[in-house]
């Protein structure tokens, strides 16, 4: 599902674009669907998160959250199942991964900002990923409503931003911001230095991330704790091997 070229440039950079892969239509439903139940949960929007031990900033002042999406709905199922996503997570992490979490995160007006960083304790040894993340754009990512930033080839790196930068929060020489329309795909080895910025206009900027994990590691959200009798049915044999549940 991705050519020779994309595979390389993957590797070579730490993330591709995968293009639009949600319709206009599809946007709109997923973000529909989202607003449900941002008022239905309301003050416990995204409660699952604190719930886990493998998730180091569950609450996050600077942008709303949700969580266990995996569960709410069959329109989330794309997120974790569609074949281009599946084949850029396992040219990082290889054929033994499951998804690790599902979850929602929109950077309110004039916030969002996120130091760089990477999804992982310390940098890695003989190019031995252990997780990877997908960027679902659920509006158009522009240069001002706080896009996800990104630094090339630092996935490679044997250091971390908070050892080498003054002050992680700056912007870095080398880094590129996520920019594309709503509906489009990004993967990006959660290895690589990454965060959002700060979302500079008065309306939310909207994404899913579908993070992936090696299939030994824990996942931030405990698929076994939260599936339900209907998800499990719904998926199939590949969705629940994907949820290794």
């Amino acid at each position: 599902m991705l050519t020779t070229e994309e595979i390389e440039f993957l590797d070579s950079y730490g993330y591709l674009d995968l293009g639009q892969l949600l319709t206009a239509e599809q946007v709109k439903k997923v973000n529909d669907r989202i607003d449900e139940l941002m008022w239905s949960e309301g003050e416990n929007a995204g409660a699952e998160l604190a719930e886990s031990k493998y998730i180091r900033h569950p609450k996050e002042e600077g942008a709303d959250r949700l969580a266990n999406l995996v569960n709410k709905g069959s329109i989330f199922d794309v997120f974790y199942t569609h074949p281009r996503v599946l084949a850029g997570i396992e040219a990082v992490l290889g054929k033994a991964y499951k998804l690790s979490s599902l979850n929602y995160r929109a950077a309110k007006p004039n916030q969002g900002l996120q130091k760089l960083h990477v999804d992982w304790k310390n940098t890695v040894v003989n190019d031995s990923y252990k997780v990877c993340n997908s960027i679902w754009l659920l509006d158009d990512f522009t240069a001002t409503n706080g896009s996800t930033r990104i630094v090339p080839k630092s996935h490679r790196l044997s250091t971390l931003p908070d050892e080498v930068m003054a002050d992680p929060y700056d912007k870095h020489p080398d880094e590129i911001r996520i920019i594309a329309p709503a509906g489009s795909v990004f993967i990006f080895n959660s290895h690589v230095w990454h965060g959002g910025t700060t979302n500079q206009t008065d309306r939310v900027r909207r994404s899913i991330h579908s993070y992936f994990c090696s299939r030994e590691q824990p996942q931030q959200i405990d698929q076994r704790k939260y599936i339900t009798v209907e998800t499990s049915q719904r998926i199939g044999e590949k969705g629940r091997h994907i949820l290794d549940v």
